[in-house]
C-alpha cells in the first residue's frame, strides 16, 4: 500500500480572513512507520516527502489545492502510529490500512443500500468510532436555498486514486478536512469527489464519492454529511472549534488526524 502513502502530495490549508480566504499547501514529512498486513505480518517503509506552498485568493468550491501557488514555510504534520495492519473484507472488495491498535469491524449496512453493500466501523481501543466506510450507497441530493448557505473552508485536501464518476459537479477524489461556520466552526474529514458549493458557501458538505455506474456511492470518514449544527444538536463525531486556527492546528499537529488521513489515503476499492 506504500504507493498510496507516497501520494500524500499537497495539503491545502485555508484560513478565513476579512474580505477573502488565504489558502496554503503542505505535505507530510518522512515517517519510519511500519506497515503490518493481515493475516501475515509484513513491514515496509511508509515514508514520503513533499513540498510546501501557499496562495491567497477567492474561495473555491474545488477541495484541491490552488495551482501555481508561491512557496512558503508551514508546520509539518504529526507522526503516525508506529505499527499498521491491513483490513480486507471477506469478498476482497475493499481494503485499507489502520493503526495496529485500532479495530475494524463489519456491521449491518443501513436499509436502502445496494446488494453487497458494506459498512465497516473503525474504532479506537476504547470503542470510539474514528471513521466508517460505507459502500453501495444510493445517490442522494438536497436543496440548498441561498438564505441557508454558510461559509466553509477547506483546511486540508489531498488527491487520491479511487474509482468514481466524472461530469459536472464532480472532481478527482480527494481526502479532505473541511470546516463550515455556524455558531462554532464545525469540521469533518472524509473522501469526496463532489464539489462543496459555489463561492465558498454551502448548506452541507458531503463526504461521499459518486461511484462508478451501477456500483453505488461510497464514503469513508467521521460522518457522511457535515453541516452547521444548531446549539441543541449532537455534534460528534464531527469536530467543533472556537476558531479556524484551532481547526488548522488539529490538522497540522494532531496525531489522530495524521493517522486518519493516512488510513483514508490507503483505501482501495475493487470493482
Amino acid at each position: 500500500m506504500t504507493h498510496k502513502a507516497a501520494m500524500w502530495g499537497v495539503r491545502t490549508v485555508a484560513l478565513l480572513m476579512a474580505g477573502g480566504l488565504a489558502a496554503g499547501c503542505s505535505a507530510p514529512g518522512n515517517s519510519d512507520s511500519a506497515w503490518t498486513a493481515q493475516p501475515e505480518t509484513s513491514a515496509s517503509p511508509g515514508a514520503s516527502t513533499g513540498s510546501t506552498a501557499g496562495a491567497t485568493g477567492s474561495p473555491s468550491s474545488d477541495p484541491s489545492a490552488t495551482a501555481g501557488a508561491p512557496t512558503s514555510a508551514a508546520p509539518g504534520p504529526a507522526a503516525t502510529a508506529a505499527a499498521w495492519k491491513t483490513f480486507t473484507d471477506p469478498a476482497k472488495t475493499v481494503s485499507f490500512d489502520l493503526p495496529e491498535e485500532w479495530i475494524a469491524q463489519s456491521v449491518t449496512p443501513e436499509d436502502g443500500t445496494l446488494p453487497g453493500a458494506l459498512k465497516i466501523e473503525v474504532k479506537k481501543p476504547d470503542g470510539t468510532v474514528v471513521a466508517t466506510l460505507r459502500t453501495g450507497l444510493p445517490p442522494s441530493s438536497s436543496e440548498c436555498p441561498e438564505a441557508a448557505r454558510k461559509p466553509y473552508v477547506v483546511i486540508s485536501s489531498v488527491p487520491v486514486e479511487l474509482p468514481g464518476l466524472t461530469g459536472e459537479g464532480i472532481i478527482t477524489p480527494h481526502v479532505v478536512f473541511r470546516v463550515i461556520q455556524g455558531y462554532r466552526y464545525f469540521g469533518s474529514y472524509g473522501i469526496t469527489n463532489i464539489v462543496g458549493g459555489a463561492d465558498g458557501q454551502a448548506c452541507e458538505l458531503r463526504n461521499v464519492v459518486r461511484g462508478p455506474a451501477g456500483k453505488g456511492d461510497y464514503s469513508f470518514g467521521d460522518l457522511g454529511v457535515l453541516k452547521a449544527f444548531a446549539p441543541d444538536e449532537k455534534v460528534a463525531p464531527a469536530k467543533a472549534f472556537d476558531t479556524l486556527g484551532q481547526a488548522e492546528k488539529y490538522v497540522d499537529e494532531s496525531s489522530e488526524f495524521a493517522n486518519v488521513q493516512r488510513m483514508l489515503m490507503s483505501l482501495e476499492i475493487k470493482n
